[in-house]
């Protein structure tokens, strides 16, 4: 007589007498009402453990992926921040014979915001980077996660051999979460003193003026124009700025001498143009 032939009856009597004997009947209660819960959390956790294992795909070395680069095969795969993607439907572009086939099979994460394709511009070194530009980078990754497949991860700079993020992956974040904060910055400075109107015109030279919808931003007053010298800068840029009424930066209701902004000593006057006027000629060179 085998083992289990003698535990499966055993079995089954025991679970006859759980359900049957009264002395049982507060723990078939707690079992009942706790089963399904108990099974419903376990088939979802396991159905999370399925997609997030999905969610983490491959990991490759950098021999690996530039075995992906479209030479031997239509597979292409390209990486930005140590991120891959399959951007193989894109192969006009990625491809042997594409104008951006330099990207594929490798990691090339600093060429998207500095422009050079060269074998030293075409690097995930990204140390250099301000958060402008690292912000730039991370609005490309943005583009291939929307637009193309997640493949995995490369191993190297930005991630482990168990596709851990590295320190200088987490550097990277920061400088993005830097980039976030400073792109608020300048929005709101130029919600605050929108930019002018321009143009240039040959052998007449420039023209710079103001309106109530100059630098995209609908307001109730137009201004006057003004080289705009934030604190610290040598360089500057046209801005509108009230010339009447209380500053920008101020409330309404505070004191005030009815001037706006021509007070203030970033704001400094175009040459040869009038202190109130709405347009100023810039001098050709």
């Amino acid at each position: 007589m085998s083992l289990k032939s003698v535990i499966i009856p055993v079995l089954i009597i025991g679970v006859g007498v759980f359900l049957s004997l009264d002395q049982f009947r507060s723990h078939r209660q707690w079992l009942f009402e706790k089963a399904p819960s108990f099974i419903s959390r376990y088939v979802l956790e396991e159905k999370t453990q399925v997609r997030d294992t999905k969610k983490k795909g491959v990991i490759l070395t950098q021999d690996e992926l530039a075995k992906y680069d479209g030479n031997n095969g239509k597979v292409l795969y390209l990486a930005i921040l140590g991120k891959i993607y399959d951007v193989s439907k894109g192969g006009k572009h990625y491809g042997p014979g594409g104008g951006y086939h330099f990207f594929a099979g490798k990691d090339g994460t600093k060429a998207f915001v500095t422009g050079a394709f060269n074998k030293d511009g075409l690097t995930d070194d990204v140390s250099d980077l301000s958060p402008a530009d690292m912000l730039g980078i991370k609005e490309w990754q943005d583009f291939y996660e929307k637009d193309y497949k997640y493949v995995g991860k490369l191993i190297g700079r930005f991630y482990d051999t168990n596709g851990e993020p590295t320190q200088e992956l987490k550097d990277a974040r920061k400088a993005i979460k830097e980039g976030k904060r400073l792109k608020k910055l300048d929005a709101d400075d130029k919600q605050l003193y929108p930019s002018c109107n321009s143009e240039w015109k040959s052998g007449e030279g420039g023209r710079v003026w103001c309106s109530d919808l100059s630098g995209g931003i609908k307001r109730d007053w137009a201004g006057v124009p003004r080289k705009y010298f934030k604190p610290g800068s040598t360089s500057y840029r046209c801005a509108c700025i009230r010339n009447t009424g209380a500053p920008g930066d101020k409330s309404k209701n505070q004191d005030h001498k009815n001037r706006g902004d021509l007070d203030n000593p970033n704001f400094r006057e175009y040459e040869d143009c009038e202190a109130e006027s709405i347009s100023c000629r810039l001098p050709t060179k």
